[in-house]
């Protein structure tokens, strides 16, 4: 049957393609057969190669990476990130962060995407099309602290990768909170004082855990819901205060937990005495010395003694535990 409509199909051709003075009887009475074959559902369907792709609902193929700008693929791919800094703000992550894109090895995103806590509906697609593309032997990574404090985020994160490794920089939780506080005094002069925030009853000195610059520092409390979806092997915990006293000893830690080469070492640091904050040195290629931006280090308010006592009063149960949890003593009692 398939040869006889393949002939019949090939005589049309031919006698359509005749002279003009030829009869058009015969021609039009093909034609009409094989459109009755045709209507009958008995036609040859288009071969695989003359039919569309079939497309992709959010555009594109699944599986293609994105193009980069201009249309065209820069070499590489765009890759989940292997490695995160998940907390904590003002604990030193973007420092943490700076001295990591020195790495050769390190292809970090530099802007904070905010994709497990607050942009998660975008979907996952989304969120890898925001990374930088990587060459084999490179790693991924972003940092968004407020992560370590996000319910939901441990969940989400091992959902994409359970072999995440997760970093977290943590500060002695009283100048973390006074850092904060600070943070916020200069965006906005008119809030009330860092003690009038930090308890609910100054007399008595309870303090006040719904304020997020005291909530933040119960790292114990939120370390709980991490490792419910993730092992402690999946950690780095880096010191706040020794990668500004030490920045090398930290950053050897930092490289051997990522497998990374120790590439950055005491030789790509220098002490800004103005800053107050160690700097990398001029990298290669570029004309002048690594330094973090105008809103690191700024000078803090004075606190009254007996604020920060009882602060620390307040902390000390949890840092303690935090440092059983942790296996770290960070010395902050």
């Amino acid at each position: 049957m398939g040869g006889s409509r393949g002939g019949l199909a090939g005589q049309l051709g031919g006698l359509l393609r005749a002279q003009p003075r030829a009869s058009l009887g015969l021609p039009m009475l093909l034609l009409c057969t094989y459109f009755f074959y045709c209507l009958t559902g008995s036609c040859e369907p288009l071969p695989p190669a003359a039919r569309p792709p079939p497309r992709d609902p959010a555009g594109g193929r699944p599986e293609e990476q994105p193009a980069a700008a201009g249309g065209r693929a820069g070499p590489g791919s765009r890759r989940f990130p292997q490695a995160i800094i998940v907390g904590v703000k003002k604990g030193g992550t973007r420092a943490l962060l700076e001295f990591l894109r020195a790495h050769p090895a390190v292809r970090a995103l530099g802007a904070e995407p905010h994709f497990f806590d607050r942009g998660y509906e975008k979907g996952l697609r989304w969120y890898r099309n925001l990374m930088p593309r990587t060459l084999e032997g490179q790693i991924t990574m972003e940092k968004t602290p407020s992560y370590f404090v996000t319910k939901e985020a441990p969940k989400r994160i091992y959902n994409m990768s359970r072999d995440t490794k997760l970093i977290v920089v943590v500060r002695n939780p009283v100048t973390r909170a006074i850092s904060d506080y600070t943070q916020t005094l200069s965006k906005n002069p008119a809030i009330p004082s860092f003690q009038a925030l930090a308890f609910k009853n100054v007399s008595t000195g309870l303090v006040d855990t719904t304020w997020s610059a005291v909530r933040i520092g119960i790292y114990a409390k939120h370390l709980d819901n991490w490792l419910q979806y993730f092992p402690l092997s999946k950690f780095l915990f880096v010191s706040g205060e020794r990668l500004v006293s030490d920045p090398a000893g930290e950053m050897g830690r930092v490289q051997d937990f990522l497998g990374l080469k120790r590439v950055v070492t005491d030789k790509h640091f220098y002490f800004n005495e103005t800053k107050g904050f160690p700097c990398l040195k001029k990298p290669e290629g570029s004309s002048r010395p690594r330094c973090l931006g105008k809103s690191k280090g700024r000078p803090h308010p004075k606190i009254h003694g007996q604020v920060i006592q009882r602060l620390q009063e307040f902390y000390r149960p949890f840092n303690m535990k935090f440092y059983q949890m942790t296996g770290q003593d960070f010395g902050w009692d």
